[in-house]
């Protein structure tokens, strides 16, 4: 009966073991008891459960989980140590539940739901070798997962392990940041890379009305899912957050015990047929609110409501998210930049569209890779530096600056597949290339995997007017919509501009560029579009003016641009040079 009910497998096996657990329960029995099962029940249980694995069993002072993944068990291991370090921030070092944890890849005997064999053994014998708050693996995990993940590797070399026949070849997980050599303490949010991670708490039904429940927990729920299509910053799996439904939540507590650095709260309460929606973005470090809004809506379509608030919310979070990063790094030594602040500090050296800048973001961005190798990010940024030294028009050799761009995009895909920022910036390079339908493939492929990234979406809008796709304005308006805090506003109502004129609707282009030049007065092609729009008016010596500012701005713009045809269709490119013409810039 017993060989009929057993079966073999291979499995990954992880075994997790509290440290000092006698000596724990000698001092406080029903405290250390206590301490153990919120963790299992908040933490360890739904982490094991959000990596697709299934705890096997628990016992007085540990457990044994099994995956079918042995890259999923590694990452769950790490999430574990991780999540464990952020809840015994504050707590005594004398009370604290740390624990050690070894995995391994083998082959193991099912029975009843339990899991026997050397399979086990092994990560058994792991975990007892294991340092507190590590993870130690087998040399055959590591021949599994050694390129997949973020993380590095200590050999440790061969070890003997009690009834085990042959000796083990054994490696210890880097947990700080999961480089060696990656300066700055380590993130509890995140031990793979110093970035911060996010937690949605339930939005607050304040209504009295009961059916409003449901609308706030989809409204939760969606928030979160819409989030994680970022790739930029991890986000906490629903399980874990929905425990605070309902209770009286201390945010910096919150955040500890989740291992997010930001908390996402809000409240929803009906009155008649309108809801509002307040919504805040909290540092849980210390408490203090980053960003908050309010949404009124009518809820003739709850579900219309909730998908609109969702798309505003999810796009307005990661910039805002990047800008409080960034004003945490500027304290920071230079010898203590990690891959993550590098990253920040680079995006804000591009926002000047400049030469200078383009060229100070690209040395950040090389060095952030030299720190991580496969940061899809730092890539992703070194290709919008050389896409952007195009858009400037500082480029010396354009066909070598966008094969440069094209081939730091690529890296980035390699690196992380769903980048949105990843495609997004290979459908630029493709577009300097005049490889128009290749750059529309990855413009929607962004779109498609981030639809509330207002920079993809903006990029499929120019992408689309520039084959002739008349829906090219809505997705840029609808961009617009998404994100009116865009840092890079002004070159988005630029292109916009730019696009009516196309289109013939001369007041809207104009009334564009002028919108662009508010936002950034030094902006050249704002000026260069506004003069060609102004002249279709009739303005002509307004238009005349705009692109007189434009040679003014930066000497010989304007001359480089006489024969300017980006469109696909020569009706287009006729309507901007006959605006020129207008202008009498062109004989």
């Amino acid at each position: 009966m017993v060989e009929e009910r057993a079966q073999r497998r291979l499995a990954a096996i992880l075994a997790a073991d509290v440290v000092g657990y006698s000596k724990l329960m000698g001092k406080d029995e029903e405290g250390t008891l206590a301490a153990l099962t919120a963790h299992l029940d908040d933490h360890i249980e739904p982490c094991i459960a959000e990596h697709r694995g299934r705890v096997v069993k628990t016992t007085g002072d540990g457990l044994l989980a099994e995956f079918a993944s042995v890259v999923n068990a590694l990452r769950c291991a790490i999430a574990f140590q991780a999540g464990m370090a952020g809840r015994n921030t504050d707590i005594p070092e004398d009370q604290r539940i740390d624990f050690r944890i070894g995995v391994n890849l083998g082959d193991v005997i099912v029975q009843d739901d339990d899991v026997y064999g050397d399979g086990v053994n092994v990560a058994a014998r792991l975990e007892t070798l294991c340092e507190p708050g590590g993870v130690y693996v087998s040399g055959t995990v590591y021949d599994h997962v050694a390129g997949k993940l973020p993380a590095d590797f200590d050999d440790l070399g061969e070890q003997t392990v009690k009834n085990i026949a042959r000796p083990v070849r054994v490696y210890r997980v880097h947990m700080a940041t999961g480089r060696k050599d990656a300066p700055g303490p380590a993130d509890p949010a995140s031990p793979l890379r110093a970035m911060p991670s996010i937690a949605v708490l339930p939005f607050a039904n304040t209504s009295g009305d009961a059916e409003q429940e449901y609308f706030a927990d989809g409204l939760t729920e969606d928030l979160i899912t819409a989030l994680t299509r970022w790739r930029s910053f991890p986000v906490i799996a629903r399980n874990s957050c929905f425990a605070y439904k309902d209770k009286v939540v201390d945010i910096k507590h919150a955040a500890r015990d989740l291992g997010a650095r930001y908390v996402l709260e809000g409240s929803v309460r009906k009155g008649g047929a309108r809801v509002r929606i307040t919504v805040q973005l909290i540092d849980g470090t210390n408490g203090h609110h980053v960003w908050a809004e309010k949404y009124d809506r009518d809820l003739d379509d709850i579900f219309e409501v909730q998908d609109e608030i969702v798309q505003r919310i999810s796009a307005v979070v990661a910039p805002e998210l990047d800008k409080a990063e960034l004003e945490r790094s500027t304290g920071k030594r230079p010898e203590d930049l990690d891959a993550w602040d590098l990253c920040l500090r680079a995006k804000q050296q591009l926002r000047q569209n400049t030469l200078a800048g383009n060229i100070g973001a690209r040395e950040l961005f090389v060095r952030a890779t030299g720190i991580r190798e496969d940061d899809a990010d730092a890539y992703s940024g070194l290709a919008q530096s050389y896409n952007q030294d195009i858009l400037i028009g500082v480029a010396e050799d354009r066909t070598a600056t966008a094969t440069q761009a094209m081939e730091a995009a690529r890296n980035a895909i390699r690196c992380d597949a769903a980048s949105s920022w990843a495609h997004h910036e290979l459908s630029t390079a493709y577009q300097w290339l005049n490889r128009l339908d290749d750059a529309l493939d990855e413009a929607r492929a962004a779109v498609d995997l981030n639809p509330n990234d207002a920079y993809a979406l903006h990029a499929l809008g120019n992408k689309s007017d520039m084959a002739g796709d008349p829906n090219g304005i809505a997705y840029m308006e609808r961009a617009q919509k998404l994100n009116p805090e865009d840092a890079q506003r002004h070159t988005h109502l630029t292109f916009l501009a730019r696009a009516y004129v196309a289109a013939g609707d001369y007041a809207a282009a104009a009334d564009r560029a002028r919108q662009a030049i508010r936002r950034r007065p030094e902006y050249v092609a704002a000026y260069y579009v506004m003069g060609i729009a102004l002249a279709h008016l009739g303005r002509l010596q307004e238009a005349r003016a705009a692109l007189a500012k434009c040679d003014e701005l930066s000497p010989g713009f304007a001359e480089s641009r006489r024969n300017w045809q980006p469109y696909a269709d020569a009706a287009r490119n006729e309507k901007l040079l006959e605006g020129l013409r207008k202008a009498s810039l062109l004989e």
